[in-house]
């Protein structure tokens, strides 16, 4: 319904990514295709694999309609382009000598990625030394690499390392901020248990350890990130509202006024939150501020602790979550652009009261005078009847006569836009 996003081109030498039903460009499809992304606009990202010959099996492969370009078959490129150059053994033979159509084929992607709005490149090795002292490494050198295990850390799958890094270069380069700016997790907890503080401690030990070991993701931890002399409370609310939330729900998480405050300020901030849910002896009650976000357990055992498979399960989502919202935003700009389709609130989540409640006090929100309901478009799913039903009683009673018409991608384009 919108002209194409973002497209990743993942570029291979045939005999480096031979299986195109389980190589990589297939890992990148599958995941940027998968839970976390499908419930966007149409368009919004695809994967697309470059490795045949586009002439004969020695020639380089189909070329690449890179933003900027003329429209190929009528149809214009995306607005965004991301390659994903894979440097195997095979590749680096093919360009080694300096010349030929595949070097000319990558000299051409890293010269129209270097200093560009709307081109990036994210090149990835996959056989020890083929980047190292070749061509292949000098062509794409200058650009930071995905992929690269820390070899002092704990593994995790190499397809998802691969993801998740893929995942935050993206999204730090579709930010509207003039430099890329590294994705940082803001870690929402509290200090107080109801007995299991070891836990506790231990808990967020191996989450920072995690996160600093293996992922390139920044973090902010309240009681080391906070200086002497500092605003502590203006800090938090900024980096609450800046970054990604990762909230750990031990037993008094729900009752703790700064955690309730952190939840409050991410959520009517627009940013992305996961929770992981870290109850040992349950909590005497929940809190509504916590509540409507994507949520996952962490095990534990006496044995062996944390379960770190679980706090990278959390991260690759929460990563996830962030490209998602800065995709949506994209979109509505695009949207806009075009003349809009008559949405007043574009909302990069589910609604809930919380952000209802937000939306509905901005001075530009639509008058109540309106003759129309208010109209409001979010990510898939779309919420049940019951939740509507509250949410439309909220916009009544501020004002909006008419209530709330909700729509997501899927009934938007079922409806005809």
């Amino acid at each position: 319904m919108i002209p194409s996003l973002l497209e990743i081109y993942v570029v291979a030498h045939p005999e480096d990514d031979p299986e195109p039903k389980s190589g990589i460009a297939e890992t990148f499809l599958r995941h940027f295709h998968g839970n976390s992304f499908d419930g966007l606009l149409d368009g919004a990202i695809e994967v697309y694999r470059r490795t045949e010959g586009w002439r004969d099996a020695a020639d380089a492969p189909r070329p690449i309609p890179l933003p900027g370009s003329p429209p190929a078959e009528g149809t214009a490129p995306a607005a965004f382009a991301a390659v994903v150059p894979i440097i195997g053994n095979g590749l680096a033979a093919a360009v080694e000598g300096g010349s030929g159509p595949w070097h000319d084929y990558l000299g051409a992607i890293a010269s129209a990625a270097t200093g560009s709005r709307n081109i990036v490149c994210f090149p990835m090795e996959i056989d020890p030394g083929a980047a190292g002292g070749t061509v292949a490494g000098r062509i794409f050198g200058r650009f930071q690499q995905i992929g690269r295990p820390d070899p002092l850390a704990e593994a995790e799958p190499a397809d998802e390392l691969r993801c998740r890094d893929l995942a935050q270069g993206l999204a730090q380069f579709l930010r509207r901020d003039p430099e890329p700016r590294r994705l940082t997790v803001f870690i929402s907890h509290t200090k107080h248990a109801d007995g299991g503080r070891e836990e506790l401690a231990e808990l967020i030990a191996a989450l920072r350890r995690t996160i600093v070991t293996t992922t390139r993701l920044g973090e902010f931890f309240d009681s080391r990130d906070l200086q002497v002399g500092e605003d502590w409370a203006a800090d938090l609310i900024e980096k609450a509202a800046g970054g990604a939330l990762l909230a750990l729900r031990t037993d008094l998480y729900a009752t703790r006024e700064w955690c309730q405050r952190e939840m409050l300020i991410a959520k009517r901030a627009g940013a992305a939150i996961v929770t992981i849910d870290a109850l040992q002896s349950g909590e005497a009650r929940g809190s509504f501020l916590l509540d409507h976000t994507p949520r996952l357990p962490i095990r534990h055992d006496l044995d062996h602790g944390w379960c770190v498979a679980d706090i990278h399960h959390a991260l690759n989502l929460l990563v996830d979550e962030c490209l998602k919202r800065t995709l949506w935003r994209r979109q509505e700009e695009l949207v806009r652009q075009a003349g809009g389709w008559d949405i007043d609130w574009w909302a990069p989540h589910a609604p809930e009261a919380v952000t209802l409640v937000e939306y509905l006090s901005q001075p530009d929100s639509r008058a109540s005078s309106s003759s129309s309901p208010l109209r409001v478009i979010h990510p898939d799913p779309p919420l049940g009847p019951e939740e509507r039903s509250v949410l439309d009683s909220i916009a009544k009673l501020a004002g909006h006569v008419y209530g709330i018409e909700m729509l997501t991608p899927r009934t938007l384009a079922a409806r005809g836009a």
